[in-house]
């Protein structure tokens, strides 16, 4: 059985949205692929939830099993009240109450088997105290803690040593043709970043 790669993934305060493909798909514009047919659909950080996003979600017979978050800041969360008034979805975050509702806690190390897809938690603080990033297969949806050359905003300077470090050394000890989706701007991949990173050439 082939999984389709992304089955629609946008960035920042729309969504990032993931789901298993029984079948390859043509690519849809900005590269993303839609499956032939619905099932269990997992979101990461609904920022927004609009008209789009739901006919994506039905017109496809999609149905939405699971909310990973990877901060509580209010751009990367503002659309799950919505969804929770349409699906039984669970949430996943480092935050125990998110938009009213108790998360299920994860925490650095854990993976979770859901929807068919295997995905590791990766806590890297520094933007937030509860930064999370998620790796599922070969891509990694970075939320706030690395974009294309840039790191997430920090408070003082010893937060911005804690999330760079925690960058190159949770990272990018991965694969370098991991394909990076943050929460805002374009993708880009982990070999670009380490070479080309302003923020992160710091030996």
């Amino acid at each position: 059985m082939h999984w389709g790669s992304n089955a629609r993934i946008r960035s920042g305060e729309r969504a990032h949205r993931w789901a298993p493909s029984p079948a390859r798909t043509p690519s849809r514009p900005g590269g993303s692929r839609l499956p032939e047919e619905g099932g269990d659909a997992i979101i990461i950080d609904p920022g927004q939830t609009d008209l789009h996003l739901l006919n994506i979600i039905e017109s496809n017979n999609y149905y939405l099993k699971s909310i990973f978050v990877t901060h509580s800041h209010e751009k990367h969360i503002k659309g799950i009240k919505t969804l929770l008034k349409i699906y039984d979805t669970d949430i996943y975050s480092k935050t125990p109450l998110i938009q009213e509702k108790e998360s299920i806690i994860i925490k650095d190390g854990d993976t979770l088997n859901l929807s068919g897809y295997d995905i590791d938690v990766i806590d890297i603080p520094g933007h937030s105290d509860d930064s999370i990033v998620y790796k599922i297969r070969n891509l990694l949806f970075t939320g706030d803690v690395l974009s294309a050359g840039m790191i997430g905003s920090t408070t003082n300077p010893e937060s911005k040593k804690l999330l760079q470090k925690g960058i190159i050394k949770k990272l990018f000890s991965f694969r370098e043709d991991l394909v990076i989706f943050p929460g805002h701007g374009a993708p880009s991949t982990l070999d670009v970043e380490k070479q080309m990173n302003p923020y992160l050439n710091i030996s």
